[in-house]
């Protein structure tokens, strides 16, 4: 059962100074090739210094095809890795443990230009982007989990803590799981179980490309939040068979941009689902998303949510964690100053416009 939200906690081999995480965020600072600069390491070590427990990097691309956007950050070769380990010993000595997101991002992409194939469950175009993907053949969704094993390879020799999956959000993994992107009619298609198959293939060519303590976080939609998407007793569902694969925590996210924080009465968007999920299986249940006041995350700690993620509130106020600490001792604890406006995501560099 998890404790307090300043407690520390452990997953695996990681062990993390509190339960506040800063959820990954895309900073698009990289280099052109996918490269780390100054800037984004300074604005982690901000992180670090704030006060954060774990830092979730922004997702970087498995494969050069899977791309999402210019300045994305890249795991698909070594040609980083002495700037990665660097980076990673920073964050150590700033009290942070560090996480590589990785993903392929599919027809989700908006780079320009367009990689030459971009695959995908089915050859549909995205309702957002238009783009349309190749449908994968099963040998080229073999190789693309391949390419997340080798991803978590280099990430675990750099000295990273963990890796996490990206899974949500409208990217390949998600599209799988997801009906109005999958129509197959294969062994990828059709089922839940079957809809799933990618996404625990990732699982396990991760798994077993790490060492067996090493932790590996999946991120899921709790629902697409449209009709004829992915429901929650399937997520439920999906969360189980990524669990049963090797997952050593699921980090419950969902359709935010469908979401009004004031519905939700002061809690995280999708605490209920989290809450649900933490009674059907035997990992670590992480919750990301509306994650702006401290009261209902100490309340969810206590009810078993082991990790808390939070994007804009720490894009608005890098040292939330410190602050909240310090408030906490003397029984005044204000909510983050972040409105969720959500216009930090249309800055070049996604900085938070309050100033």
């Amino acid at each position: 059962m998890a404790e307090g939200v300043f407690e520390t906690w452990e997953i695996g081999s990681m062990r993390a100074r509190n339960r506040l995480i800063r959820a990954a965020t895309f900073d698009g600072l990289a280099t052109s090739d996918g490269c780390p600069t100054d800037a984004m390491l300074a604005r982690y070590e901000a992180l670090a210094r704030g006060g954060a427990g774990v830092v979730i990097t922004g997702y970087a691309y498995v494969r050069p095809d899977g791309v999402a956007y210019p300045h994305m950050i890249s795991a698909c070769d070594d040609s980083f890795a002495a700037t990665w380990r660097s980076f990673v010993e920073r964050m150590h000595e700033l009290g942070a443990r560090i996480v590589l997101q990785i993903v392929y991002c599919g027809s989700g992409c908006k780079a320009d230009p367009l990689p030459a194939r971009i695959l995908g469950p089915s050859a549909l175009p995205h309702p957002k982007t238009g783009v349309v993907a190749a449908e994968a053949t099963p040998a080229e969704l073999r190789e693309l989990a391949r390419a997340f094993g080798d991803a978590a390879r280099r990430a675990c020799a750099a000295g990273f803590d963990s890796v996490e999956i990206h899974a949500a959000h409208g990217y390949l993994i998600s599209q799988f799981l997801n009906p109005l992107f999958n129509r197959r009619s294969d062994e990828y298609g059709g089922s839940s179980e079957n809809r799933a198959r990618f996404a625990v293939e990732v699982v396990r060519a991760v798994r077993a490309s790490v060492p067996r303590d090493y932790p590996v976080l999946v991120k899921i939609n709790s629902s697409d939040g449209v009709d004829g998407g992915m429901t929650e007793p399937e997520a439920l569902q999906v969360a189980r068979f990524l669990a049963d694969a090797g997952a050593s925590a699921i980090d419950v996210s969902g359709a935010w941009r469908l979401a009004c924080v004031a519905d939700h009465a002061g809690e995280p968007l999708f605490a209920d689902f989290a809450r649900r999920l933490v009674r059907e299986v035997d990992v670590a249940v992480l919750l990301t998303g509306g994650c702006r006041s401290l009261a209902p995350l100490e309340r969810l700690a206590r009810e078993g949510i082991a990790g808390f993620g939070l994007c804009r509130p720490l894009i608005c106020e890098p040292d939330l964690p410190n602050r909240w600490r310090a408030q906490r001792a003397e029984g005044r604890v204000t909510p983050s100053r972040c409105i969720f406006c959500d216009r930090c995501s249309v800055t070049r560099d996604h900085t938070c416009v309050l100033g």
